[in-house]
């Protein structure tokens, strides 16, 4: 068996990778700081050589918990954790406003062969902790030692449970230029600042808020030599229809001063999910030992099927 599975109950799932000795990844469930919007989340996260590629708690964003999914304004909530964005005002100190994502159940623990899978069913509340939405969540873990590297499947459906529409935002739908962060979210170690960013057809400089199918995050590591990279994707099937129609994602990323990659399902507009509505999302994340360049990851996307 290539990939092994250690579950400790009631806190987290680790994922090894038994040819290399390393863990790849830990999914902690246990819920944490109510202020930082309890969720899970996966830290750390690890390249197949054991390099760390994701940072936790970072003091200048105590909820910034390696790759979670989240929620940065959700119908005047806070799922992100931390402070909370209001317009003319900036980032306000709003405890009442922070709510949570709990786990509920798993519906399939397993790792065979090459292939690892978490299944897990969550809720959605607010502050109060009254029912908003129901989660379904699947990610799945598959090696491909060939390139050095691994790739992560998240997916998500998520079914308002309101009596009315959720609306998800972001800080740039409430006034705040180039803060549409919400969604998937990645924080990359602190080695990672002034990382390489670049996407098929556009470099550093220019990714802010715009479309990709694609966008890969080049860093170098501190303690050890050799740099990572992390190659972040839309699945094909993504999609949402709401008040506004087909609803696009932009993705929101920074190298400076801290490495970060969302791609946002509301950057410049809201989205809305009306109730009973579900939200389906999916994304795939490869994590490779060295500093890929275009064509390598272009070449590698190329036999991937989702």
């Amino acid at each position: 068996m290539t990939l092994a599975l250690t579950h400790a109950h009631g806190d987290r799932i680790t994922v090894a990778h038994e040819a290399s000795g390393t863990d790849l990844f830990s999914y902690v469930y246990r819920p944490e700081a109510a202020w930082e919007a309890p969720k899970p989340y996966l830290h750390p996260l690890r390249t197949l050589s054991g390099a760390l590629v994701t940072d936790y708690r970072p003091n200048d964003h105590r909820w910034h918990k390696g790759l979670q999914l989240t929620a940065s304004h959700l119908s005047g909530q806070n799922l992100w954790g931390g402070n909370t964005y209001v317009h003319g005002e900036g980032y306000l100190a709003l405890p009442d406003r922070v709510g949570s994502m709990a786990h509920v159940s798993f519906e399939e623990v397993s790792a065979s062969g090459e292939h690892a899978v978490i299944a897990e069913r969550l809720t959605w509340h607010p502050h109060d902790g009254e029912l908003w939405a129901e989660e379904e969540r699947r990610i799945e873990a598959r090696v491909d030692a060939g390139t050095g590297s691994w790739s992560l499947t998240w997916t998500s459906a998520v079914t308002n449970r309101r009596t009315e529409p959720l609306r998800f935002g972001s800080p740039t739908t409430h006034g705040r230029p180039a803060a549409g962060y919400t969604g998937l979210f990645w924080r990359g170690p602190r080695a990672f600042r002034d990382g390489r960013t670049f996407t098929s057809e556009a470099d550093d400089g220019d990714l802010m808020g715009t479309r990709a199918d694609w966008l890969a995050y080049v860093g170098e590591h501190d303690g050890r030599d050799g740099h990572a990279t992390l190659v972040f994707e839309h699945a094909p099937a993504n999609d949402h229809r709401g008040e506004k129609g087909t609803h696009p994602a932009h993705w929101f990323v920074r190298s400076d001063p801290f490495a970060a990659v969302a791609p946002s399902w509301a950057f410049h507009d809201e989205l809305v999910l009306s109730p009973g509505s579900t939200l389906s999302r999916g994304y795939r994340v490869t994590v490779a030992d060295g500093a890929w360049d275009r064509a390598q990851v272009t070449s590698h996307l190329r036999d991937l099927t989702w």
